[in-house]
């Protein structure tokens, strides 16, 4: 749009200056004098200084000298005052509409992360860790196995506290242990041999008598005791049909229980024919020599006829 009247003016189409101008002249602009920027017709936006016009919609505005606050109508009770209506009051005033906050969890409001995931991931760490520590002993374990160092799966062989002895009619087979008989064996003062009761089973029917009093004793010296361990010592006796009980001495040392000297023959009593059997006890020998000694003691019953005494290794009954 040029310079001059083509219409009713607006306030970017003056040019407060324009009188200065030749085209501006030309136009009719002339300096101001009260009115507007210089133009016809322009629109006056000028105002007395200390007037301020307040309040909108047909509403007066309070008019006060310069230099000095204007008086401002109250509303009734109850109701906004115009004055100072807040921006969205107004046409095209700012929306009061907030924009929704998003909310995490699923929940009206705002939560934190997601704990319960981060507390199920923690336990699976540990769990993993723990497999692995136990999957790790287990491999070091089988290493250790197959280097050949295992323990014995043998139980420890325990001495006899009262073998259960059965009769028998004839001694068994003669092993690779000693053995010996009434001939061979040390005997103390008054204790004799005799062959006069059938049935004892060493050469000869001899067997050793006199044993019925405290402080009699039998020792058999045993050579060639192949290595330490546990052996079964048998006894071969008769009894006149009453149990009996007598000391078993195994190197100088008292052996745990008695030696179960009972009438396994079941013989009649006063029957030392009919009475002849067999007991066995579990010591531990050493390697080479040992003594082996059956005596009576101090309430012993040693009313017995020993005819003979053999070995095997371990614990066997016959």
């Amino acid at each position: 749009m040029t310079a001059g009247n083509n219409g009713a003016s607006t306030p970017e189409d003056d040019d407060p200056f324009g009188y200065l101008y030749a085209d501006g002249q030309a136009n009719g602009a002339q300096p101001p004098s009260g009115g507007g920027y210089g133009y016809p017709n322009s629109v006056n936006r000028v105002r007395a200084v200390g007037q301020r016009q307040y309040g909108q919609q047909g509403q007066a505005a309070a008019t006060a000298p310069y230099g000095q606050v204007p008086q401002q109508a109250q509303a009734p009770y109850g109701q906004s005052n115009t004055h100072y209506a807040a921006p969205e009051s107004f046409p095209g005033g700012a929306s009061t509409t907030q924009s929704p906050q998003p909310s995490y969890g699923g929940g009206g409001g705002r939560r934190g992360p997601n704990t319960k995931g981060l507390l199920i991931g923690a336990v699976a760490v540990v769990a993993a860790v723990v497999i692995g520590i136990g999957v790790a002993m287990m491999n070091g374990g089988d290493d250790d196995s197959a280097g050949g160092n295992e323990a014995s799966s043998t139980p420890t062989v325990s001495q006899s506290s009262k073998p259960s002895p059965s009769a028998s009619g004839s001694a068994p087979a003669q092993a690779d242990l000693p053995e010996t008989d009434a001939k061979t064996m040390r005997l103390s003062p008054g204790v004799v041999t005799a062959s006069d009761v059938e049935g004892a089973r060493a050469e000869g029917g001899v067997y050793v008598t006199g044993l019925n009093q405290v402080g009699s004793e039998v020792t058999w010296t045993v050579n060639g005791i192949p290595e330490e361990g546990t052996y079964t010592v048998f006894a071969g006796y008769s009894v006149p049909g009453k149990d009996q009980e007598m000391t078993l001495t195994v190197n100088g040392k008292a052996f745990g229980t008695k030696l179960n000297l009972g009438n396994f023959a079941k013989a009649g009593e006063g029957d030392y024919a009919k009475g002849w059997t067999q007991t066995y006890a579990y010591p531990t020998l050493s390697k080479g020599t040992n003594t082996i000694s059956v005596s009576c003691q101090n309430g012993d019953k040693c009313d017995v006829l020993l005819d003979k005494m053999w070995l095997k290794a371990g614990q066997v009954k016959d």
